[in-house]
């Protein structure tokens, strides 16, 4: 399927311990699962969402976060990796647009499937 211009799109890189400062931005009775390295920071995916931090600029000081929250989510597909294929998928259609994300490496796409699943259905 061809990228929109306007699409999310992030790269998740291996899993890794659930920050500490995570709970910074959680609410009340939110339950962290399993957090994601990405090219500069760290996804984290919770009970009630999908939280995405971005650092920006040279120092990464300025850090922008993302919340997509699974009560959005209309639908979503997982593309598993190929023979030659290194990275895996999954995307999501949801009431705000259109969000890619691409697992490298060891990122296990059914265990995210399965996570996704159960807080979306």
């Amino acid at each position: 399927m061809a990228e929109s211009p306007d699409m999310l799109n992030w790269t998740f890189v291996s899993e890794c311990d659930i920050p500490k400062d995570a709970a910074d931005v959680m609410v009340p009775g939110e339950k962290a699962i399993a957090a994601y390295k990405t090219v500069r920071d760290v996804a984290i995916i919770t009970d009630k969402r999908l939280i995405m931090r971005d650092a920006q600029g040279i120092t990464g000081k300025k850090v922008e976060v993302y919340s997509l929250p699974w009560k959005s989510v209309d639908m979503w597909s997982s593309e598993n990796q190929g023979h030659f294929d290194i990275n895996s998928e999954l995307e999501f259609w949801t009431r705000a647009g259109h969000v890619k994300l691409k697992l490298q490496g060891k990122v296990d796409v059914r265990r995210l499937d399965r996570v996704i699943g159960q807080y979306v259905l």
